[in-house]
């Protein structure tokens, strides 16, 4: 059935967002940034297009950003490399893709769009992602495309106050959309260059599916982002969509419900969330959350601090 309704949202990172914490080049940068995103997602649905193609081209316009930690802004690893991560989900058929410490890939989401819908598998990582993304003609890249001296000097920022492996900023920047298209259809994308000095090969929710990321046409779709390790210890993605369809709650309800079970075993962040009726919410516990929201109604919306 088609009824000319949709609804699209994104999110570039949550955490110690502050007002005067960002510069004004900072902050006019990640809302116009949060525009492209919604923009070439809305232009798709507006025209009929599904909802998995709107995720993938808004989290593209994302991973092409430097302002957002995720392709070609990702953070580097302790050892000075960036790896990157991303996922992605079909409501529909409940089909998954996902990759782990990329290098080479420019857009990492077309890569766990493809191991989706060209392998038998849901997560490939690091060399062997790699290969198969050169097998499936995505565009590479050399590692240094992603390298930008701002993310450059977090690192080194890091290692100077001797915080091993943690991001000091406490900004979590992976980067999400979720959308539902005029059939009813939801998808969610997920991506990320991980955690600022990160070691021994870490990996958060971003690429989990279930934790990070899940789309469910019985109930909703959802992308994360925050303390990746325990969005993975509750399965924050598959714990709203299992509310919601099994306990009849509303997104707000089901994100704000697990958001704050989030906090109680000490983890913070956010979630993006919309349901096949084109309801959605954003939740998030810490003080900023880059996100935006287009709708077929004429919404356009973007903010990054809370009280916006």
């Amino acid at each position: 059935m088609v009824d000319n309704k949709w609804t699209l949202l994104v999110h570039g990172g949550a955490g110690r967002i502050l007002r005067g914490a960002l510069s004004a080049g900072q902050d006019e940068g990640a809302r116009e940034g949060l525009t492209k995103a919604l923009e070439a997602g809305s232009m798709l649905l507006a025209n009929g297009g599904s909802a998995m193609d709107a995720v993938a081209a808004a989290v593209i316009k994302l991973e092409d950003d430097v302002h957002f930690n995720a392709g070609r802004g990702s953070v580097f690893t302790y050892e000075g490399i960036n790896e990157l991560d991303a996922s992605i989900m079909e409501g529909a058929t409940r089909r998954a893709g996902a990759v782990a410490a990329v290098r080479h890939t420019r857009n990492p989401v077309l890569l766990a769009r493809a191991v989706m819908e060209h392998s038998p598998h849901v997560m490939l990582s690091r060399d062997g992602a790699d290969a198969f993304s050169r097998e499936q003609g995505l565009e590479q890249v050399e590692p240094n495309y992603f390298a930008t001296p701002e993310r450059w000097r977090q690192l080194e920022e890091l290692k100077a106050n001797k915080l091993d492996y943690y991001d000091i900023d406490m900004k979590y920047g992976t980067v999400g959309a979720v959308a539902v298209d005029q059939h009813g259809n939801v998808a969610a994308a997920t991506s990320t260059g991980g955690l600022t000095g990160k070691r021994w090969g870490r990996i958060g929710d971003s690429p989990i599916i279930g934790a990070g990321n899940y789309a469910d046409n019985r109930a909703c779709a959802v992308s994360a982002t925050g303390a990746g390790e325990f969005f993975i210890r509750l399965g924050v993605a598959h714990e709203i969509c299992a509310r919601m369809r099994m306990l009849g709650e509303d997104a707000k309800l089901a994100a704000d419900h697990v958001i704050t079970e989030l906090g109680q075993l000490g983890g913070t962040g956010g979630v993006i969330v919309t349901a096949p009726d084109g309801t959605s919410t954003f939740s998030f516990s810490t003080p900023g959350m880059y996100r935006g929201r287009a709708t077929s109604d004429g919404e356009k919306y973007v903010a990054i601090y809370g009280d916006e």
